[in-house]
């Protein structure tokens, strides 16, 4: 199953429930939470930190956090 770090950017995914248990509470109240749709807005120059855009709120996360939250990627 692929993360939110294996996104390429302008690329969409949507939050799988396995994840629930390892997103920080602060992502969790900011919208990251199971079944939201992630887009990868932009990587900073050594790919940490990450730029997404979860239902329509842009937040910037580091590549530690984003390779733990799990991703179903839209066809």
């Amino acid at each position: 199953m692929s993360t939110i770090a294996d996104l390429h950017k302008g690329e969409i995914g949507y939050i799988s429930e396995e994840s629930l248990d390892v997103i920080p509470l602060k992502l969790l109240e900011m919208g990251c939470i199971p079944g939201a749709e992630v887009i990868l807005i932009q990587l900073a120059p050594l790919k940490d930190p990450l730029y997404i855009c979860v239902n329509g709120s842009h937040l910037a996360i580091r590549k530690e956090t984003a390779d733990l939250i799990k991703i179903l990627k839209s066809e």
